[in-house]
């Protein structure tokens, strides 16, 4: 798809995306802030953080799209001249999906000055995105946070739960949060087994190729997770022995996959 903005020049370079963040259009704004995180364009980072503060486009509700796609490009951007703007942005309390999305966005840059602040929303006993928080704790191995994310694991919500299991295996190591997981890809609610196969996928583990390959998920979204995991295998700390036999087993499940297509 190809969309001009309020002068009819086509987006298809990033000088005219980044100059289509301020177009007229609301809508061409907001495919302008996509299509600079899609392609990941380093060049776009200060005009994005501009569009963090953007209050043109606005819902009825009360919510700000632009910015929380702008959130969502500088999370794809992983650039950490953005942590200062994303990290004034977690002050907004008008907008709960702006607030997740720079959170997501904080866990995915993963510098540890992101630590602290993340830390006091989920100190503050108030109501927060509570699955993303605990996911970008995990993303940042925040291991001060282990007490609160604890009583998580029998929160109200299984993905809050699931995330919980997700933070607590990166930072104990300990295999019955990671089986925790693993069961909830044979969970009756699809949704729950897309979510866990995304944990096990960030997780990176090995042992969940397997159980990846079995899950009732789409084959689309298995191919993703194992290449995931295949990712975190090859930037890993370990021998080149354990990673070529993790990488072995990894293309025996795919092989497996695409058996059955």
């Amino acid at each position: 798809m190809v969309v001009t903005n309020s002068s009819t020049e086509p987006i298809l370079s990033p000088e005219t995306a980044i100059a289509a963040l301020d177009a007229e259009d609301n809508q061409i704004r907001y495919y302008a802030a996509w299509w600079l995180g899609k392609h990941q364009i380093q060049s776009a980072c200060t005009a994005l953080c501009q569009q963090l503060h953007d209050v043109r486009y606005r819902t009825v509700q009360g919510g700000y799209p632009l910015r929380r796609q702008v959130a969502r490009a500088l999370g794809q951007l992983k650039n950490i001249q953005a942590l200062p703007a994303l990290l004034e942005a977690l002050r907004c309390e008008e907008d709960g999906q702006f607030r997740e999305a720079v959170i997501e966005a904080l866990g995915k840059i993963g510098d540890l000055t992101a630590s602290y602040p993340l830390l006091q929303l989920l100190q503050l006993g108030t109501s927060q995105p509570y699955e993303a928080l605990i996911e970008a704790l995990g993303e940042l191995r925040v291991s001060e946070a282990r007490p609160l994310v604890e009583p998580f694991l029998q929160h109200s919500s299984e993905r809050v739960q699931c995330a919980a299991a997700r933070y607590l295996y990166l930072i104990t190591q300990q295999p019955e949060y990671l089986q925790r997981i693993i069961k909830n890809l044979n969970h009756e609610n699809p949704y729950l087994r897309w979510a866990a196969a995304f944990d096990l996928g960030a997780i990176g583990h090995i042992q969940a190729a397997e159980a990846i390959v079995q899950a009732k998920v789409g084959n689309s979204l298995k191919l993703l997770n194992l290449k995931q995991i295949l990712e975190t295998v090859l930037e890993g700390d370990v021998s080149e022995l354990e990673k070529q036999k993790a990488i072995q087993n990894i293309f025996k499940a795919i092989d497996q996959l695409l058996m059955r297509l």
